[in-house]
């Protein structure tokens, strides 16, 4: 696999020299003190941590990656994987490593983060108005001239207050923007290609700013695979590539254009309606890159993804696995029928899905702070006291901000996996 020069090697693998300590959830007291590389070199168990865990496995992780590269290559799109998933840098890494175009983001802190691992090409999939963080972006961009920076725009409020902030900041290089469409009941983005197009318009006329290309976010018109969702995503897609033939037509942009769409439910429905815009070249027009800003598919889940994914067995060849998973331990029986854990909603993702458990039969009904309430057949008599059971967890952008460093086993499926890393998340 070629090493991508997108992210600073070094600077990530320091993270390994880092100290471990008891702000470190879960974490053995032992290892306390040590530095990473020097406690992963014992080659420690699963077992040999506390409960509650998360756990990540490398060998899954691997997996996702490569397909969904794969795929993507296949499809004729970029990724652009949306960094704030894991907010990892050493997963950022080996998305970048496996021919990722950039990392994605949400807020200017997690770009100016990601900086300081030396990411070299970065979407804010956001606004960006905050004259602070224009101030440094300003600085940013004429002290590293390789860095390369898109954010967006979806209204003629946001140009001005860009305008306004980069003016006073004394900005010299301009600043990317891609114009923003949305749609109707959506969050953010022009609810008309007329009025992206006037955004656009505006954001070519300003000497601080750049057209840089469109976009948005299919996942929020559609929850689901149901007929009416998939032609509510397609017909959103086909407006996106609309607005981008109309700015190109006009010869709003410069040497080059990005479209964009995001999210890891629909993929293939981006891959179908905007791939064929695709021109590296500019044999069509201007050169033109597809950027497809997936985030979950590096985790996957055994719950929201799971379902709606397209990458999944009954709807792929080549299908995405779960990566994550939660360890918690039976602390109380305090009735038939009714086991409670020791992980809850300070642990585990419950926004998309309560947890499953896999190595116990039950089902999760309810989440605390710090309990999970397992319910079975009274008669049962699995999960005693002191056991501990698998959970299968849902969406991983709500499980990563839990934990600031995550163990990363070889195989999670064995009896005891053992440990070969510890992944630094940064919230």
């Amino acid at each position: 696999m070629e090493v991508s020069t997108l992210i600073d090697t070094h600077a990530v693998n320091a993270l390994r020299a880092r100290k471990i300590g008891p702000e470190h959830k879960s974490v053995p007291p032992h290892a306390w003190g040590r530095s990473i590389e020097e406690f992963v070199r014992e080659a420690p168990s699963a077992t040999s941590f506390q409960t509650p865990l998360l756990t990540l496995d490398d060998k899954r992780i691997n997996h996702n990656i490569e397909v969904m590269a794969a795929w993507a290559a296949e499809a004729g799109v970029k990724l652009a994987p949306h960094g704030k998933t894991t907010m990892a840098p050493a997963l950022w890494k080996r998305q970048l490593d496996s021919g990722s175009w950039a990392i994605t983001l949400a807020t200017i802190w997690q770009v100016q983060l990601a900086r300081t691992f030396g990411v070299q090409r970065i979407m804010l999939a956001n606004a960006l108005v905050d004259p602070v963080g224009l101030a440094w972006l300003a600085r940013e961009l004429v002290e590293h001239p390789e860095f390369e920076f898109y954010c967006w725009a979806d209204g003629l409020g946001t140009v001005e207050a860009m305008n306004a902030a980069l003016s006073d900041a004394g900005a010299t290089r301009p600043v990317h923007v891609v114009v923003e469409l949305g749609g109707e009941h959506g969050r953010t983005g022009a609810r008309t290609i007329d009025e992206a197009r006037a955004v656009a318009d505006a954001v070519a006329a300003s000497p601080r700013l750049a057209l840089a290309g469109v976009g948005g976010y299919e996942g929020a018109l559609s929850h689901d695979r149901s007929e009416a969702g998939l032609k509510a995503v397609a017909h959103y897609l086909d407006a996106v590539a609309t607005l981008h033939r109309e700015l190109d037509a006009a010869g709003l942009y410069d040497e080059h254009a990005v479209v964009t769409a995001g999210g890891s439910a629909y993929q293939d429905i981006v891959a179908a309606h905007l791939a064929p815009l695709a021109d590296e070249d500019g044999a069509r027009g201007v050169a033109t890159t597809v950027v497809l800003r997936s985030g979950a598919y590096i985790i996957h889940d055994d719950g929201f993804y799971s379902q709606i994914s397209p990458m999944i067995p009954s709807r792929s060849d080549h299908p995405l696995e779960a990566a994550m998973h939660g360890w918690a331990r039976v602390v109380s029986r305090p009735e038939p029928g009714l086991a409670l854990l020791d992980a809850g909603k300070r642990d585990l993702p419950y926004d998309e899905g309560l947890p499953t458990p896999q190595s116990v039969d039950g089902e999760i009904t309810a989440l605390n702070d710090q309990h999970a309430f397992l319910r079975f057949a009274p008669g049962a008599s699995a999960a005693p006291i002191g056991s501990v059971v698998r959970l299968g967890l849902s969406h991983p952008c709500t499980a990563f901000d839990k934990w600031r460093l995550i163990p990363l086993v070889d195989d999670a499926g064995s009896d005891d996996p053992r440990v070969v890393d510890l992944v630094h998340t940064f919230f």
